[in-house]
């Protein structure tokens, strides 16, 4: 464990990422926010509770300690938009989703906090999940990362309407490879309902670690909270999240047998030269 974040390591060459799941800020930011703010509404609520079950089957968990008001660390360190064209929260958020304010009155971080940010939270994460991807691609050839996400199913500022339940991105096509796809149409996620590419397409560590051509395959799921969560609280439902659940493990099966796959196919391949 980090001072910014914890690593599960694992057995098997998948990664799960989840940099919205922290949920602390640091005093001397916290004494700058509103109340609303304190209560980081936007979390990605239990992502970690949700993939309890992916460790045991091998998998690597990441998991920053602090929250996505701090730094948004599926965001460009650059600051550039994720969605031109679209409504974006920054690097360093200054509102929330629903468009309130989170600082109080002339205390909007600067650009020299902003930075200190990076160096403090954003680096350290980045840093362990690019090691952790080139070790797992070196000893197996090909290693997965799964961006585990969750959302309110409305937020009138992203999207319009209800969100439908699993809402996958792989940057258009370009993080992961078709082969991949493939074989997670063939998973049955009824009664929920999935789309690809929709309004999420995959965050900036979806595109960033997404290089297919180098063995290294990353899809982005955004799961919307009515799936397991007492909407619109942070309340966490057993029973929501007992029929979910079952769904996330096939998933999470599929990735691991698609890298299994892989490796015996890039073995063969020599021999029937």
């Amino acid at each position: 464990m980090s001072v910014s974040y914890t690593l599960l390591k694992g057995s098997v060459p998948l990664v799960i990422s989840m940099p919205h799941n922290g949920q602390a800020i640091p005093d001397y930011i916290k004494n700058t926010m509103t109340e609303q703010a304190k209560l980081i509404p936007d979390t990605d609520w239990y992502k970690d509770k949700l993939y309890d079950f992916a460790h045991n089957l091998g998998a690597y968990l990441l998991m920053p300690k602090y929250n996505r008001y701090v730094i948004d660390l599926n965001r460009d360190p650059s600051g550039a938009d994720l969605y031109p064209d679209a409504d974006n929260t920054e690097l360093c958020p200054t509102t929330a989703f629903d468009q309130s304010p989170l600082y109080l009155n002339g205390q909007l971080p600067n650009e020299q906090e902003q930075q200190q940010r990076v160096c403090n939270y954003w680096q350290p994460y980045h840093q362990v999940l690019e090691q952790t991807l080139t070790e797992l691609q070196q000893k197996f050839g090909c290693v997965v990362l799964l961006e585990a996400h969750s959302i309110l199913s409305t937020v009138p500022r992203f999207f319009d309407g209800q969100l439908p339940d699993f809402n996958f991105g792989n940057a258009n096509g370009t993080s992961c490879s078709a082969e991949l796809m493939a074989e997670l149409e063939k998973l049955n996620f009824s009664p929920y309902s999935k789309v690809v590419n929709g309004r999420f397409k995959g965050g900036y560590i979806t595109r960033a670690y997404g290089k297919p051509e180098q063995g290294i395959h990353a899809l982005q799921l955004e799961l919307s909270q009515r799936t397991y969560m007492n909407e619109p609280s942070n309340q966490y439902n057993q029973v929501l999240a007992s029929q979910v659940k079952p769904k996330l493990e096939q998933l999470v099966q599929c990735l691991i047998s698609f890298t299994k796959k892989t490796k015996q196919t890039k073995q063969q391949q020599p021999a029937e030269q």
